[in-house]
């Protein structure tokens, strides 16, 4: 009997080895997974620190139930928010970055924090801290023999000799002088060419001195437009010169005020004896006079 439950025992305990061994496995101790961690020195203000965590173990892949949420970490760091992603063999990895926020006047160390990560099936992935170096952004001043690598004001430049500069500057002044003088004169001489070689320019030039009413400033631009014509011009054969000479063709749009001129002159100067030419009514002469010199000027270009 006892030899029976004996075999019994051992029987019912092979089976639970079986069953236990053929159970699906679930995870209660914390796992270890795959880190890759960044370097532990060197940082400043503003840089980075990535943390990256596979999520696999023993080939089986692994999903968080939770993610770490972005938070302010201590005085030095700050966690965005983590993200998944996979690389190009298809492992899937959680990646956890850190942003240095502050920077110390000394080299500073502290730790990215550990962390357990619960995943669906009970496993839990255990992060290990990891100790960093923070350095600051500037030296700090110290004297004695490190006095020269403190930092310093900017160097003031030595005032260069300014001899070169100024003879530069006086010769580009002359030079320029020297060719305003020169379009000056080229000017003066063209206006004094283009006043004895053109009718109407040389009727300005004087009539400008004349006042409106005086007989010579009428006579002058008369004679500028017989000169023009190349005969004696009269109101009444004004329109077919200027439509038949090339000459004239400049003057075309002044021909309402060219007949004008003319009603205004017979006027004054064909009135009847008893008439006063004095009481002529105004015209604008010299508006005229420059207006035909412009245009002949314009049509001699």
């Amino acid at each position: 009997m006892r030899a029976r439950a004996a075999r019994r025992a051992a029987a019912a305990g092979l089976v639970m080895t079986m069953a236990l061994a053929l159970a699906p496995t679930t995870f209660t101790a914390a796992a270890e997974p795959r880190i890759e961690q960044p370097r532990s020195f060197g940082h400043v203000i503003g840089d980075v620190l990535s943390q990256r965590v596979l999520l696999e173990v023993d080939g089986r892949e692994l999903t968080p139930t939770a993610l770490p949420a972005a938070d302010r970490v201590g005085l030095w760091l700050e966690r965005r928010t983590p993200r998944l992603e996979r690389d190009a063999q298809g492992r899937r990895w959680l990646v956890i970055e850190h942003q240095v926020i502050n920077a110390p006047t000394a080299l500073t160390e502290t730790r990215l924090p550990a962390l357990q990560l619960t995943t669906v099936g009970g496993a839990v992935l255990a992060l290990p801290a990891w100790p960093i170096r923070i350095g600051p952004i500037t030296p700090a001043e110290s004297g004695g023999a490190d006095e020269a690598a403190a930092l310093r004001p900017d160097r003031l430049m030595s005032a260069g000799d300014a001899a070169p500069l100024e003879h530069q500057q006086r010769l580009s002044i002359a030079l320029l002088a020297g060719v305003l003088l020169a379009w000056a004169g080229w000017w003066a001489g063209r206006n004094a060419i283009e006043a004895r070689r053109l009718p109407f320019a040389s009727a300005w030039r004087q009539m400008r001195r004349l006042d409106e009413a005086d007989p010579q400033a009428w006579r002058a631009l008369h004679h500028a437009i017989n000169a023009s014509a190349g005969q004696v011009v009269q109101g009444s054969t004004l329109a077919t010169l200027l439509a038949d000479r090339p000459a004239l063709r400049p003057l075309l749009p002044l021909q309402g005020d060219l007949d004008a001129f003319f009603q205004a002159s017979d006027a004054r100067f064909f009135a009847d004896v008893d008439g006063d030419a004095s009481t002529a009514p105004a015209f604008p002469l010299k508006r005229l006079a420059r207006a035909l010199r412009t245009a002949e000027r314009r049509g001699a270009r």
